[in-house]
């Protein structure tokens, strides 16, 4: 990597979870956030981990240069296949060019909502 480059190439977020029922006026949700701040786009594969069957790999997608991107995990799909609700899984993310990749979770199941947010391991 350059001196110039921020970021890495692959990042691993081992903790994900979309419940299945929120409360009040928010949606528990889970956010990919990726910063880029490369001039060019960076192309992104998303590989989702599942402790009791096939993951579903090489999920397309493409945060532009110099931007950044909040992808909701619950609107990955691939070939028809999405995360289901109620399951833990885990998330790899690989690029082509370094970024910062960070995870945001907001917790909506209870009154008292909660909010946490994590830089990813970073592998390359």
């Amino acid at each position: 990597m350059s001196a110039k480059a921020k970021g890495h190439l692959l990042w691993m977020f081992p903790d994900g979870y979309i419940p299945p029922t929120s409360m009040g006026t928010l949606t528990s949700h889970e956010s990919i956030c990726i910063l880029n701040c490369n001039e060019q786009a960076a192309n992104l594969a998303i590989t989702i981990y599942f402790e009791d069957r096939d993951p579903i790999e090489r999920i397309p997608v493409v945060c532009g240069g110099r931007r950044t991107y909040h992808i909701r995990t619950a609107s990955l799909e691939k070939n028809g296949e999405k995360i289901p609700t109620d399951v833990p899984y885990a998330i790899e993310v690989e690029s082509d060019v370094p970024v910062i990749a960070q995870y945001s979770r907001l917790d909506a199941t209870q009154p008292a909502n909660a909010l946490m947010s994590v830089v990813g391991y970073p592998i390359v």
